[in-house]
């Protein structure tokens, strides 16, 4: 998959947030890596193999990983940031006393048109899916007004596109030392500067017991 086509600038962002996709979780049975590990709702880091990938020192939050298939967000390559206010414009939708500012982030090459929020599982509308482990993934706009009103999650993420694999090509990835996986942990998710979440991923990984 080669490097995502990135946005100028928060508008054109904002106009690409207007092809939100209604996420829903496949029924398609889950799926178990080699090790044996299902990794949905897990952190996917890429390991120093793939340094010369355009997935060079991502981490990536897994929302589905099945047997047709996985996908997951980045959520370490944020592109641009204004206000939400501004981004509601874009969406047309009322922005009246909207306030903050928001981060848009790549999520992943596949689909760059369709917006995804990962955030805290204390908000919800009929775009929410439950993830588990104190997250949730909502593709909804509502969320970006729910935000600017102070009413929306406590702690998110907003990305363009995902990582996707076809069936078997991300335990062939995992085998052949691109990948590892880790649980997923709030803190490198939302907190701190994203430049530093692959190295504190990683570090996660060295004294997991």
């Amino acid at each position: 998959m080669g490097e995502p086509r990135r946005p100028a600038g928060l508008q054109i962002a904002a106009v690409l947030l207007l092809f939100f996709c209604i996420f829903e979780a496949a029924g398609a049975q889950p799926l178990v890596t080699e090790e044996g590990a299902n990794l949905t709702g897990q952190l996917l880091v890429a390991t120093p193999e793939l340094d010369n990938s355009s997935f060079a020192e991502t981490v990536i939050y897994m929302i589905e990983h099945n047997e047709k298939g996985a996908m997951g967000l980045v959520i370490n390559r944020p592109m641009a940031k204004g206000p939400i206010a501004d981004l509601l414009k874009g969406l047309e939708a009322e922005s009246e006393g909207a306030k903050g500012e928001i981060i848009i982030h790549v999520g992943g090459p596949v689909e760059p048109g369709k917006a995804f929020v990962l955030h805290s599982d204390d908000y919800a509308d009929e775009g929410t899916t439950t993830m588990g482990g104190g997250l949730a993934v909502t593709t909804d706009a509502k969320v970006v007004r729910a935000l600017g009103l102070g009413k929306g999650p406590g702690q998110s993420i907003f990305v363009l596109g995902y990582a996707g694999w076809a069936p078997g090509q991300l335990e062939a990835e995992i085998k052949a030392g691109g990948w590892f996986s880790i649980p997923a942990d709030k803190k490198i998710i939302f907190e701190g500067d994203p430049k530093t979440k692959w190295k504190r991923a990683v570090d996660r990984q060295k004294v997991k017991t």
